[in-house]
């Protein structure tokens, strides 16, 4: 009995262990940006463990929960590091998550029959930001109290249900202890959502297959197995991948963080200037451009909405950027002008700062809407590069 039991349920997840790390086909030129994926799920592993640590010593309480991080820190063993880890783990996480969604649009991963793996990816994305912004409010300090306070009012610009939606995130009228209870709930629950899609998004990556920088179908480029030239290449980019993340660690602990979230919440003392981490200021600063709340609102929403519209409006012959010039030059814009929204959402709403966003703001949509497009238009019209029975149209 224990023997056919054996056989039929061990042996199938044997034969998709190696299916994957052993046996799968993939192309024979990935370069190290293919190694991002992995590096993501290496991070995501890590924020779970660190987190479920946290969470033995953390009290969701208002009275509580600034002491019971400080507690961590002073008197748990290595809580310290643990708390470092987890912290800083969230910056490289989309550190790495952001550097492998500029490859895939770099690269045209989004192109059919890809389209089920790049949405999953970007439904990925939008619960990392959720599941984060709630996460940074759990310290309770006071950039936690005031962001969670002016985010979670932006869902009042819904309509009909808005005033509804932001009571029932606070849990109250204002942002209070049952607010803090829900945010602790979900912020460990999401986790383990994203690890599900994860693993649906690697199963939907070898069933469609590995794009690779010349775009092509690899299949009469020539493939090789994933083991163990790549598997021995993943490692070797991990180790640097860790090099790094430890040097922030080790050395810059609190570089990402912002002074004022060392100060315990005081609903009674308005910081200066609200700032989220620097991983969600790109949004942030698309938020603050629009004068108009509810227009802000909609205008962050839609920034996110653009990227799962991509594989609908942008149809290249050519997957790679490669050898597409025009494409190019207006992705490496692109790519700027992300860094300058970014660097805005960290400054306060003043010239030139408002001016600079708004101009951001404009060309961020302009280039998914009106100027990929028409780049795109102008390219598969004068296209002559690539023989068409190599790309996996």
């Amino acid at each position: 009995m224990f023997k056919i039991l054996r056989s039929k349920v061990f042996n199938p997840l044997i034969e998709i262990v190696y299916g994957s790390l052993a046996d799968y086909p993939a192309p024979n030129n990935l370069t190290y940006f293919w190694n991002f994926g992995i590096y993501a799920f290496v991070c995501l592993i890590i924020q779970i463990i660190t987190g479920i640590a946290l969470a033995m010593h953390y009290v969701p309480h208002i009275d509580y929960a600034f002491f019971s991080v400080e507690h961590i820190m002073r008197d748990v063993n290595y809580g310290w590091l643990i708390r470092y880890i987890h912290a800083n783990g969230a910056s490289m996480f989309f550190v790495v998550v952001y550097i492998h969604t500029f490859r895939g649009i770099y690269y045209g991963s989004y192109i059919h029959p890809r389209e089920s793996l790049w949405i999953v990816g970007v439904i990925i994305l939008l619960l990392m930001i959720i599941t984060a912004f709630m996460g940074y409010v759990l310290p309770w300090g006071q950039m936690s109290f005031w962001g969670a306070t002016v985010i979670t009012s932006l869902a009042s610009a819904i309509p009909f249900f808005g005033t509804m939606i932001v009571e029932w995130l606070w849990g109250g009228f204002s942002v209070d202890n049952p607010t803090l209870n829900r945010f602790y709930s979900l912020h460990f629950f999401f986790p383990f959502v994203i690890l599900a899609l994860v693993l649906i998004h690697i199963f939907l990556l070898h069933n469609s297959g590995s794009n690779n920088p010349l775009g092509a179908n690899f299949g009469s480029d020539g493939g090789m197995t994933f083991s163990p030239y790549y598997l021995l290449k993943d490692l070797n980019g991990l180790v640097l991948f860790l090099a790094f993340f430890a040097l922030f660690l080790y050395y810059a602990p609190n570089v990402l963080a912002h002074p004022d979230n060392y100060a315990r919440a005081n609903s009674l003392v308005t910081p200066t200037h609200i700032v989220p981490e620097w991983y969600f200021l790109p949004w942030y600063a698309i938020l603050r451009s629009i004068p108009d709340k509810y227009a802000g609102v909609v205008a962050m929403l839609t920034a996110i909405l653009c990227l799962f519209a991509i594989p609908f409006i942008h149809y290249p012959r050519q997957r790679s950027m490669r050898y597409r010039l025009a494409s190019k030059i207006f992705f490496w814009l692109f790519v700027i002008d992300c860094v300058i929204l970014g660097f805005i959402g960290s400054k306060p709403i003043e010239y030139p700062y408002l001016y600079i966003g708004q101009i951001c703001t404009a060309f961020y949509f302009a280039y998914f809407a009106i100027i990929t497009p028409l780049c795109i238009w102008w390219e598969n019209r004068h296209f002559l590069g690539v023989n068409k029975n190599q790309l996996d149209r």
